[in-house]
Parts: C-alpha cells; structure tokens; sequence
C-alpha cells in the first residue's frame, strides 16, 4: 500500500528527515512515536507533498507519487487530518463536509454519505452549525469525517488526541479501530498519547532526530529501548 525509501528532507540548511523508510499495509495501524521536534508531522507532510524531499521515494499503491502536488495525492487516496484540526471556521458543519468530497466529481461531489453520521452521530445534530461553534472534540470528529468522505485508500492522522476530553478521545479510538476492522484502508496515526497507540496499533515507528531509532510489531511497543526515546 505505502512504500516510503529513504526519503531526506531539509530546512534551509537543518537536516530535518534522515533516510525514513516505512511499509504499511492495508487493513492495518501504524503508530508513528516519538518526542516533539523530531520530525513526526514533518515526515506527515512530505506524505502529504505538502513539504518537499530531496531525496528519496514514496509510493502508494506501487505508484510514485513522490512528485506529486497535495491535491494529486488527495486524488490519489491519501487523506490528511493535520494537527491542529483546521477545519473552515465560519462554514457550517455540512458545509464543511462537502468539502472533503472535492476530489469526487458529478452527483458524488454532493452526497453526503450516511456513513459518517453513524461515525459521528453529532455531526448529524449539528449539520448547520458553525464549525468554530464546535468543541475541540467535536472539530476534531468534523475533520476525520471531512477526510473519510474523499473514500480515502491511506488516513493520516496528526495528533488526533491533542487537546480533547476523554470520552471523545474514547469515540474516535472506537473509530479508528472500526476503519482498522474493516480492512479497506490503511491509517498512519501520529500520536503523542502512548497507551491510545498502543490500543490501536498494529505496528510502530519511533523517530528521533528526524531518523528511525525504533521499529516493530505492536507487541515491541512497551520495549524499555522504545520507551526510553519517548520519555520527556
């Protein structure tokens, strides 16, 4: 499904990715781990062709897309709910959705499936609200289903627990886990909340200093060596 070779990628003259490779199948959960400044949500957006490499390759399903624009990759089957939620704030939550069906074209571009209500039944309630009207909790449900509607075949999910209650951070692990169940799509989740990854994982990755230090089944995650890049 996603196939990342030694992708290296810059800040002026700050080194920030060095040599990252990942494989990740569908039908399974990634945990990407490690402290902050490492180079998690940057390594997210090279995925993403937000930032470029400069060296390197990512190819998703055995297609390079390493060149590819942001809304090639979106169009490609990459879906992308970045850190910090950013959802259209003075758009109303259907408003909102409609957005995530931009990479469809004709009648699909306006119907909403149902699905994502069953998801987020909130969602449903609170369809002609505004988005910056939402909780934090309820923005951050907003944006997974605003990235489920583009029918992605990969999710990318940057802190998805960041900042939000308890209860909801239990809805969307049920989520996650139903997306992992289903077996349609693979999901690359960026997480600082160590036990939400562990309980949702299939495999992980550590990065430190923009290099993987730390790599394994699921099973390996509550290694002392893995821990230890991710104590504070």
């Amino acid at each position: 499904m996603l196939q990342v070779e030694k992708i290296n990628q810059y800040y002026g003259s700050s080194h920030t990715l060095r040599g990252v490779s990942l494989q990740l199948e569908k039908g399974k959960c990634m945990a990407l781990l490690g402290r902050n400044g490492v180079g998690k949500t940057t390594l997210l957006k090279c995925l993403m062709g937000v930032l470029p490499v400069s060296a390197g390759s990512v190819r998703l399903e055995g297609r390079d897309i390493t060149r590819l624009a942001p809304h090639q990759r979106a169009r490609a089957g990459i879906a992308y709910v970045p850190q910090g939620r950013e959802i259209f704030a003075r758009l109303t939550v259907e408003e909102n959705l409609l957005m995530g069906l931009a990479t469809h074209g004709g009648k699909k571009a306006h119907m909403i499936k149902g699905e994502v209500y069953e998801l987020f039944p909130v969602l449903r309630e609170m369809l002609h609200r505004r988005g910056g009207d939402l909780s934090g909790g309820q923005q951050q449900q907003l944006a997974i289903a605003r990235a489920l509607l583009a029918e992605p075949k990969l999710i990318i999910l940057d802190e998805p627990t960041e900042g939000i209650q308890p209860s909801i951070i239990k809805d969307i692990g049920n989520v996650i886990r139903l997306l992992r169940q289903r077996g349609d799509m693979a999901i690359l989740l960026c997480e600082q909340y160590f036990d939400f990854a562990h309980e949702l994982a299939d495999q992980f990755m550590v990065l430190s200093r923009g290099e993987v230090v730390a790599s394994g089944a699921q099973a390996a995650m509550n290694d002392p060596e893995v821990k230890r890049h991710l104590a504070v």
